[in-house]
């Protein structure tokens, strides 16, 4: 055998030993498949040029090993007297600008799909807040957030850690199997990064601004993502769960969410128009404060790294409206706002709590009907 055809036999073999191990991690290290053709065709694209890339690693490195072997000093110690070659120059100018020109043609093909964004049947408003993601579906009155459910037990590694750790919420997206879904993605306070993997969409959320993305799912089940964009102390605690469901159990679904809907609004305007006992606001409020403000504040009241202490703090010693206005319209992208995220109920509660706990003496009581008033000024 030639050393020629020794050296082919050679590179064949480590073009066939990296593919097998390319296929055995693809679990760790390859790209999903995904439940969607978008992400279909976003991985038959991926391994594509992973070929490409391949052939020309073997053919560009096989050929200067061939190079150094052959024509190594031992064996030709009068090196050969040339400048250049028109040919070979062009050759090699040629070959890569038709490749990069194969390439392009069925990744023009896939971008142009991706971004078709008309004849959705469902169209869903997508808004990253800090931390957590607020759903609303345009054509019915409804609207939800989704937060991580994750205990703060598991988290802080005072018990195991559960099979979806920081990947379940406490209410997830619901899309119907089968029909096209456009997200409009945006944000309400820094810049986050809507992330479904199995979808193969992945969108900026940027305040101010509305950015479109879509999918059709043929599968029902549970698919989860995350933000995939650094917004913050908790960025890795805003997870994405979507559930797809059946057209019947989509359709039950929404309506049982018109329901709670309706149910919640009653609810919220009778707490409102409440008035509410110290004990009763302290209760709620404590509620309220270790289930959204312990992750930043402590569940001490000491503070964290850059969120201030609310022990001692003068907002929660000082005037009550200052402290509701805080609360309610947040404070340089550090504290989020919190009007309409929560309830007036609900923010009367949590800072009432504030300004009697830990070492703060205020002793005075917020009502929902303060909160309100001060809402609808603004």
């Amino acid at each position: 055998m030639t050393l020629v055809k020794k050296l082919s036999l050679a590179c064949m073999t480590l073009l066939a030993f990296l593919s097998s191990q390319a296929v055995l991690a693809t679990d760790q290290f390859n790209l999903t498949q995904g439940a969607t053709k978008t992400s279909h065709e976003v991985y038959d694209l991926h391994m594509l040029v992973v070929k490409v890339c391949i052939s020309i690693a073997v053919v560009v490195f096989g050929t200067m090993f061939l190079s150094m072997f052959l024509h190594r000093k031992s064996k030709h110690p009068v090196p050969a007297k040339f400048s250049h070659s028109t040919l070979v120059e062009i050759i090699w100018t040629t070959i890569p600008f038709l490749i990069l020109v194969g390439l392009a043609i069925p990744a023009t093909q896939t971008l142009i799909h991706i971004e078709d964004n008309s004849k959705s049947d469902v169209d869903i408003l997508i808004t990253g807040y800090q931390w957590k993601w607020q759903y609303k579906y345009l054509a019915e009155d409804i609207s939800f957030f989704s937060s991580l459910s994750t205990p703060q037990s598991q988290i802080n590694g005072e018990e195991e850690k559960g099979e979806h750790y920081l990947l379940e919420v406490d209410k997830p997206l619901v899309i119907p199997v089968g029909k096209k879904v456009r997200f409009l993605v945006t944000s309400k306070d820094v810049i986050h990064s809507w992330f479904v993997p199995a979808f193969a969409v992945k969108q900026d959320a940027v305040p101010g601004f509305i950015n479109e993305a879509w999918t059709l799912v043929d599968k029902p089940g549970i698919y989860r993502g995350q933000c995939a964009e650094l917004c913050g102390k908790d960025h890795g605690f805003m997870p994405i769960v979507v559930e797809v469901k059946s057209a019947a159990e989509y359709d039950a679904w929404i309506s049982e969410q018109k329901i709670a809907m309706e149910e919640a609004k009653a609810a919220a305007a009778a707490a409102a128009a409440s008035s509410w006992s110290k004990e009763d606001l302290m209760a709620k409020g404590k509620e309220v404060y270790d289930g959204k403000c312990a992750a930043c504040h402590m569940p001490n009241g000491e503070g964290n790294g850059p969120f201030p202490a609310l022990a001692g703090s003068k907002v929660a010693n000082g005037l009550a409206e200052e402290h509701i206005n805080v609360v309610l319209y947040g404070r340089n992208n550090t504290m989020p706002a919190w009007k309409g995220v929560i309830t007036d109920a609900e923010i009367a509660a949590v800072i009432t709590y504030e300004r009697n706990s830990w070492s703060n003496k205020a002793g005075d009581v917020i009502q929902p009907a303060q909160v309100a008033a001060m809402s609808n000024q603004q």
